[in-house]
């Protein structure tokens, strides 16, 4: 094997690069700890910081911030994090599709998104009856 860096964990859809940042700075907003600012301010904060892991990151650093989006949903649908349910479940649903696709990626990333995969699927069912209750009312 070369000493080239490996790609091909980019070779997914670019809707994590997306639609992330402004979903994962709406959930990091409601948080106590979160930086003040506008919510534009945020979103751009949170694109730079996708576009770095994209363009410097690694596969070990992407499924990383993958895992802090996936603890941000999974702490709005079970109710022990304030957040927006729909923010939450845009994000839970890009992610989810996004660990998914692994499958067809060689390397371990399938395998190590196992856990998180079964997090997201339980989670995107319940802020999804969430938001369709709320939408109804």
């Amino acid at each position: 094997m070369s000493g080239r860096r490996r790609l091909d964990w980019l070779g997914l859809t670019p809707e994590p690069e997306r639609e992330l940042p402004t979903a994962v700075a709406a959930l990091r907003a409601s948080s106590r700890s979160a930086p003040a600012g506008p919510p534009q301010d945020l979103a751009a904060t949170e694109r730079r910081r996708v576009e770095h892991l994209i363009l410097r990151g690694s596969r070990h650093s992407w499924l990383r911030y993958l895992a802090e989006v996936t603890d941000l949903v999974t702490g709005v649908a079970a109710g022990s994090r304030a957040g927006d349910p729909a923010a939450a479940l845009l994000a839970g649903e890009v992610v989810l599709d996004h660990h998914r696709m692994l499958i067809g990626l060689p390397g371990p990333g399938y395998g190590r998104t196992a856990q998180d995969r079964a997090a997201l699927e339980s989670a995107v069912r319940s802020l999804r009856t969430h938001t369709t209750r709320g939408a109804g009312r």
